[in-house]
C-alpha cells in the first residue's frame, strides 16, 4: 500500500465525571488522532492512547506528536510500499514510543483492511461476536460516593467492577463494596502505588475473593512482583510492566504474574498484542483487554482484540456513556453486559467529522 498523506489531529473531550487514580485526576481527555490515506483515497483511523502528561506512562501527547513528525513518519515515508506488518520493523531503530508507533500501525492496518474488505476482528483471529463488559471505578471522595458510583454501574449491567486503590484508600474501600456486592466479580488496580514493603498489607485483600490485584508495584520491578505473588493468595496481574511479547514471556517465566492485562498502545499495536495473547494461551495465562479512556475509534479496535479466545476475563471495554456525553463515533451501547464486536471493514466505525472538527484543537496534514 502506498500512503499519500497522514493527518495528525488533537481533540479535547470532557469526561462525564472526574476519574481519579493513584497518579492523578482527569476531568477531560485530550486525544491525538491519526488518519492515513492511501493512493486510492481509502482512509484509516487510529488514536494514540498517551495522556496529556507523562504520569501514567513516559509517553505524552506533545512528545508523541514530536516523535511522529521528526522520526516515525519520515521513517515510514522512506518506504514506497508499506503494510501494517512492516511498521514495527521499519520503526524499530527509534527507541520507545510504543503508543505513537501503535497509532500509526493501527491507522495503516485500518486502511489496509478496508481496502481488502476485511474486519479487524477477522484479521486478528476473533472467535466471539460480543465482549463481556467491565468498568473501572476511580478513587472517590468517600465511601458513600464510591458506593453510589458502583451501584450505577451494577444497575447498568456491568459484569465486573474494578476499583482503583492507593495507600490509604484500599482495604476499607474494597471491604465496603464487597459487603454490598458479595458475588460480583471484583478486582483492584494500584497503578504501581505500593512497594515491596507492603506485602503484608496487600495480603489483607485476600479475604475479599478478588479476581486479581493489578500492577501493585513499580512497572520495572519483576522480582518484587514475583516475591509478592508468594505472599498473597490473590492473583497478581501485570499491566504497565507488559510492553512487548518479550516482557510478557519474562514475567511468566519469573512467576511475577499469573494474569496479564494487554493494552495495545502500551505494547506497540494490535499485531504485538496478538503475539502476547498467543503466548499466554500457550501457557494457560488468562488475558484481558485494558482501557485508556479511548474514544469510539480506540474502543472499536479493542473490542476486536478482546474477541480473541484467550481473553477470558471482562476487560475495560465499557460503553461510550461511561466516559463521554458524546463520543466521536456512533456510541457503543451495552446490552445485557456485553458490547458487540464491529463487523465492518477495518475497525468497523467512522468518526463523526462535524463533531470531530468542533472539538479539534490542532490539525496538521503531512503529504
Amino acid at each position: 500500500m502506498k500512503l499519500s498523506e497522514i493527518e495528525l489531529r488533537i481533540i479535547h473531550l470532557p469526561l462525564v465525571r472526574p476519574f481519579r487514580t493513584s497518579f492523578g485526576t482527569q476531568t477531560s481527555r485530550e486525544v491525538l488522532m491519526v488518519k492515513v490515506q492511501n493512493e486510492n483515497g481509502i482512509t484509516g483511523w487510529a488514536e494514540c492512547v498517551a495522556m496529556s502528561d507523562p504520569l501514567y506512562s513516559p509517553e505524552y501527547i506533545a512528545g508523541c506528536l514530536d516523535l511522529m513528525k521528526r522520526f516515525l513518519i519520515p521513517g515510514l515515508k522512506s518506504k514506497i510500499n508499506i503494510s501494517a506488518e512492516d511498521v514495527s520493523v521499519i520503526l524499530k531503530p527509534f527507541l520507545g514510543g510504543q503508543m505513537a508507533k501503535a497509532s500509526l500501525e493501527t491507522a495503516i492496518l485500518d486502511a489496509e483492511l478496508r481496502s481488502r474488505n476485511i474486519s479487524l476482528a477477522t484479521y486478528l483471529g476473533a472467535t466471539k461476536n460480543k465482549v463481556e463488559c467491565g468498568v473501572s471505578v476511580g478513587i472517590a471522595d468517600n465511601l458513600e460516593a464510591l458506593a453510589e458510583e458502583v451501584k450505577s454501574y451494577v444497575d447498568a449491567g456491568y459484569r465486573r467492577i474494578k476499583l482503583k486503590i492507593e495507600p490509604g484508600w484500599d482495604i476499607e474501600a474494597v471491604k465496603h463494596i464487597r459487603d454490598l456486592y458479595p458475588e460480583i466479580p471484583l478486582q483492584v488496580d494500584a497503578n504501581q502505588a505500593y512497594s515491596r514493603d507492603d506485602a503484608k498489607h496487600l495480603s489483607k485483600l485476600d479475604e475479599f475473593n478478588l479476581l486479581l490485584i493489578e500492577q501493585p508495584l513499580d512497572e520495572h520491578d519483576f522480582l518484587g512482583h514475583a516475591l509478592l505473588a508468594k505472599e498473597v493468595k490473590t492473583p497478581i496481574c501485570l499491566d504497565e510492566s507488559i510492553i512487548s511479547v518479550q516482557s510478557a514471556e519474562d514475567a511468566i517465566a519469573l512467576k511475577a504474574t499469573s494474569i496479564i492485562n494487554v493494552k495495545p498502545g502500551r505494547v506497540g499495536g494490535y499485531i504485538e498484542s496478538v503475539k502476547i495473547h498467543d503466548l499466554c494461551l500457550k501457557n494457560s495465562i488468562p488475558v484481558w483487554c485494558g482501557g485508556m479512556l479511548e474514544t469510539g475509534i480506540g474502543r472499536a479496535a479493542n473490542l476486536a482484540l478482546a474477541a480473541l479466545p484467550g481473553f477470558t476475563l471482562p476487560g475495560d471495554t465499557s460503553a461510550s456513556a461511561r466516559y463521554f456525553k458524546q463520543d466521536i463515533t456512533v456510541p457503543f451501547v451495552m446490552e445485557n453486559g456485553y458490547l458487540n464486536v464491529p463487523t465492518g471493514p477495518g475497525i468497523g466505525v467512522e468518526p463523526d467529522m462535524e463533531f470531530l472538527d468542533e472539538i479539534t484543537t490542532y490539525k496538521e496534514i503531512i503529504e
